[in-house]
């Protein structure tokens, strides 16, 4: 099962929600990814977002390039999960066959609300969005293992 994690420019949100996702998921054969859909070329996680996964995962995501969302993506995914309801809905209206599968990360969790962009602020402001990410995430991995019938 391939799950992606969508945000604006791949540099926050999304790679946080991929590395985060990937270090508890304990489900065999479940991967996530993450893209951008409106990525700077050339731009690498920012360096909040990267000192968080460090800290918190021991994982080193500084290096990682932002990804740009492609249909192949969006075709390839068995999940969808977005950082806002606009993004939700821009792909679901733009890839109709892949529209049950898109979900904002905190309508598939069951939790009101949207993941809202750190970027630019300051550490405090990032590790609000990483613990709301973490907490959401659990939510998710439990979700997926009801529906797969695990528990």
């Amino acid at each position: 099962m391939n799950i992606l994690f969508v945000c604006t420019g791949n540099t926050c949100r999304s790679c946080m929600a991929e590395a985060i996702f990937n270090s508890i998921c304990d489900i065999d054969g479940v991967r996530a990814y993450s893209a951008g859909i409106s990525i700077v070329p050339g731009s690498k996680t920012s360096k909040h977002s990267a000192s968080l996964v460090m800290n918190n995962l021991s994982h080193d995501i500084s290096k990682r390039s932002a990804v740009q969302l492609t249909s192949d993506m969006i075709n390839n995914a068995d999940l969808i999960l977005t950082m806002t309801n606009y993004m939700r809905d821009l792909i679901a209206s733009n890839s109709p066959k892949k529209s049950n599968n898109v979900f904002s990360l905190c309508e598939y969790a069951g939790v009101k609300g949207e993941i809202s962009d750190p970027y630019g602020g300051s550490i405090d402001v990032y590790s609000k969005t990483y613990d709301q990410l973490k907490n959401i995430i659990g939510k998710v991995l439990i979700k997926i293992k009801e529906d797969k019938g695990i528990f």
